[in-house]
């Protein structure tokens, strides 16, 4: 995952940020820490998701290093516990395409028992995903979240790639939290790597699907995809909506 402050810039957390065309950022946490999603995310999330399971299962799309994973489920817990909801356990999955990003994730994983790493490029594999979920019994996660992670699909594999993504997350999760960078992102992503006198994009100059991205991933999700919007959470300090769908 990358970063586009409200200005539009590309925030470089390394010297070179353009050598990660993938949003695999080495640091990306340093300046885009866990607390301004979380903080948007209240104490009833995992009342609103709403099962009676004993285990939850969450998806972490594009983790990087995992620290908001690690935070995520911290932020459950605590959050069962202000609102007297019955404990659960909680499992988290979460993927990377970055396989050194996925080593530290595992490195400083603190709660081995309850989140695990997998170096995973969703693009070209789904079935590892499957996999994780016929071992624990279940045909969908309890809540996907995307964060951060569209741009970087939409870009590399064009408008294709990026529907694709949405279908997937869709059919494989009850819950889906997305969070979709602003077209003001992919503008200052491109005229990074310009800069940085490399290729552009493969898919920048032919993209269909522009504008509004939020109300692009909502209208396809519900009208293709069987998902509706239960919930906006705001947005976060980067102008980045929030939104949680649920399977109709």
């Amino acid at each position: 995952m990358a970063a586009c402050s409200k200005s539009g810039e590309v925030e470089a957390e390394i010297e070179d940020p353009g050598a990660a065309p993938f949003g695999n950022f080495i640091n990306y946490y340093s300046f885009n820490p866990p607390e301004n999603r979380l903080s948007l995310i209240p104490a009833s999330l995992f009342k609103d998701v709403g099962h009676e399971e004993e285990n939850t299962h969450i998806l972490d799309v594009g983790c990087n290093s995992g620290e908001l994973t690690v935070a995520f489920y911290e932020h459950l817990q605590k959050s069962m516990s202000e609102e007297n909801t019955p404990l659960r356990s909680v499992h988290i999955l979460g993927f990377d395409l970055d396989e050194s990003l996925i080593q530290r994730a595992n490195q400083t994983n603190p709660f081995p028992d309850n989140i695990s790493f997998i170096e995973l490029d969703i693009t070209s594999d789904t079935k590892a995903l499957q996999d994780y979920l016929r071992q624990h019994g279940r045909s969908r996660f309890h809540l996907c979240l995307c964060l951060a992670v569209t741009m970087w699909i939409h870009l590399n594999h064009g408008d294709s790639g990026l529907l694709q993504l949405l279908s997937d997350l869709s059919s494989c999760s009850e819950h889906l939290l997305l969070e979709a960078q602003p077209w003001k992102c992919y503008r200052s992503a491109a005229r990074r790597l310009r800069k940085l006198g490399r290729s552009d994009f493969d898919h920048f100059k032919t993209l269909g699907i522009k504008g509004d991205m939020a109300e692009h991933a909502q209208r396809y999700l519900e009208e293709h995809c069987g998902m509706e919007l239960v919930q906006s959470f705001g947005s976060t300090t980067w102008d980045r909506k929030l939104l949680l769908f649920k399977r109709k």
